[in-house]
């Protein structure tokens, strides 16, 4: 049972690599030309997708601040816990700072993601 579970699992992700890897095709035999499309779409902004950028803007802020705060309490916990524990406490807390760092990461690095691609995304559409 084992055994097939992982042949059909590895079946899986050799079909999805495939699939993700083929190109697409032109049906009509004519070229599409994606920075013709892309030039030839003109228009402004709206008030209400003003608002949209704006509450995003807000919104990955708090996020970013509440990240950061909750990150450095739970590094202090842990650093006081760290200070004052044996060396079999001391072990267990190293354990507990690895998820801890994976989690911080990724708070940080989502939201520095996320600004940089509203940046790009506003320097595309001329904000």
């Amino acid at each position: 049972m084992k055994k097939t579970t992982k042949i059909v699992g590895m079946m899986l992700i050799a079909l999805m690599l495939v699939l993700t890897m083929t190109t697409v095709c032109n049906a009509s035999g004519t070229a599409i030309d994606p920075a013709g499309i892309a030039n030839g779409l003109h228009g402004t902004q709206s008030g209400a997708q003003e608002q949209v950028v704006d509450m995003g803007n807000q919104l990955i802020g708090i996020i970013t601040t509440v990240g950061v705060v909750v990150a450095v309490i739970i590094l202090l916990v842990l650093g006081i816990k760290y200070m004052m524990g044996s060396a079999s406490e001391k072990a267990e807390y190293k354990k507990t700072m690895i998820p801890y760092l994976v989690g911080a990461i990724l708070i940080f690095g989502a939201s520095a993601i996320t600004q940089v691609v509203v940046s790009i995304a506003s320097g595309i559409t001329g904000q």
